[in-house]
């Protein structure tokens, strides 16, 4: 147990770092990309509003004209490491005229494929290979200018890879020291859990002995008064109180992780199928219809005994919830893993709260009248589902409560 509660707290703590470092990551992804971005549209801006050629300087303040947005951008030397072409369309999207004066690089046929996405793609702005372009449209046709992105994507990709890298040793850094801290941090709860285990074992033993001097005298006052009412009570509390000291230690001892189970093969439909037919005549004594739908020869590696009380204690607790003349299911199907399932009709069903079924000492009954059960049993089902490496859920189907038991 304390060993999966260290793990789950380490899965927790992996997947908090993971989003948060995630995330962070990708608002930088996101400012480095819109940063790149304003910064090209900037430069095609200027190109553009400028008659596709870069605007002019002044000698003395090097700056470029104050009309242009974000021209703190664009410095005296911006213009020489700017690689740039301008293309002129007429009214029917045909090249008219072509200025590469800034680039020489590239092609006429590389222009005209450029031209045709660009114009495929029906957009103002966008990117095209290592291009950042913007179309203008004016009264005679349209202007494209596409300036040359490659610097500012390596630059900024340079970045986001560093990112990546300071974040990915963080992130593993971190992880490292909650692996290292986990065990200190789960220790008050181990503590306390090993503690709790030492209690039940305790109470056991200290329990036990008077409770059996308790039955043993009563079987001599019984000897020499006669039974009566009273003594009855007294025995029937007594194993009552037997019943559940057992069932305390039984729980104890499922909750240890490191008790190996005896791992054999055995014939799973047998075993459900022995464990029903002791119950069959129980329920038609309460007058309540037990009936079964089992896959033959459905074979399952692990404990038979354990399973069989699994079992068990699935039908008796339908017997105890089923409506008078209620129905109860049982059925056994292979699937990728068997899968058993036990449902009994329960007009009450509504009323339950299905995911605390499976807490220790949890009774429906407000008022804890006594039933015959101590809430403990589906517990047990559950540590023994667990231990096999399988889980069991409860739900509910109108007025039919189910009980599913998948296997692995």
């Amino acid at each position: 147990m304390i060993r999966n509660l260290r793990r789950r707290f380490i899965l927790i703590s992996a997947a908090s770092i993971f989003v948060v470092f995630f995330g962070i990551f990708l608002l930088i992804l996101i400012f480095s990309r819109v940063q790149m971005n304003r910064t090209m549209d900037t430069l095609t801006d200027a190109i553009s509003s400028n008659d596709g050629v870069f605007p002019k300087f002044d000698p003395l303040e090097k700056r470029p004209p104050s009309q242009f947005p974000y021209s703190d951008v664009i410095t005296a030397e911006t213009q020489f490491s700017t690689r740039f072409f301008t293309v002129w369309l007429d009214d029917r999207q045909e090249i008219d005229r072509v200025n590469i004066d800034s680039i020489s690089s590239i092609s006429e046929s590389e222009v005209e494929n450029y031209v045709k996405r660009a114009v495929k793609e029906r957009a103002e702005r966008g990117w095209i290979a290592d291009y950042r372009y913007k179309v203008v449209r004016t009264d005679t046709g349209s202007t494209m200018v596409f300036v040359n992105g490659a610097m500012n994507q390596n630059v900024t990709n340079r970045l986001l890879f560093t990112a990546f890298l300071v974040l990915l040793g963080s992130a593993v850094l971190i992880l490292g020291l909650t692996i290292i801290i986990s065990k200190r941090a789960v220790r008050p709860i181990a503590d306390s859990y090993e503690k709790q285990k030492q209690f039940i074992t305790d109470a056991n033993h200290e329990l036990k002995t008077p409770l059996t001097l308790i039955l043993s005298n009563l079987d001599i006052v019984e000897s020499e008064v006669g039974k009566n009412e009273w003594l009855d009570d007294i025995r029937s509390e007594g194993e009552r109180m037997g019943l559940l000291i057992n069932q305390m230690v039984t729980l104890s001892r499922m909750d240890e992780s490191d008790t190996p189970l005896e791992y054999t093969a055995f014939d799973l439909s047998g075993a459900v199928t022995d464990t029903v037919s002791e119950f069959q005549s129980l329920a038609a004594e309460r007058n309540k219809t037990l009936t079964a739908a089992l896959e033959p020869r459905v074979t399952y590696c692990g404990d038979e005994a354990l399973i069989r009380r699994l079992t068990a204690i699935l039908l008796d607790n339908a017997l105890k919830y089923c409506d008078p003349g209620g129905r109860i299911q049982v059925t056994l199907s292979q699937r990728r893993h068997p899968v058993l399932t036990v449902e009994n009709t329960y007009a009450e069903v509504g009323t339950l709260e299905l995911d605390r079924l499976f807490d220790r000492f949890y009774r429906a009954d407000k008022a804890r009248t006594f039933s015959g059960s101590f809430g403990v049993g589906l517990s047990i089902a559950r540590s023994i589902a667990k231990k096999h490496r399988g889980s069991i859920t409860a739900y509910q189907k109108g007025t039919t409560i189910g009980f599913r038991v998948a296997l692995k």
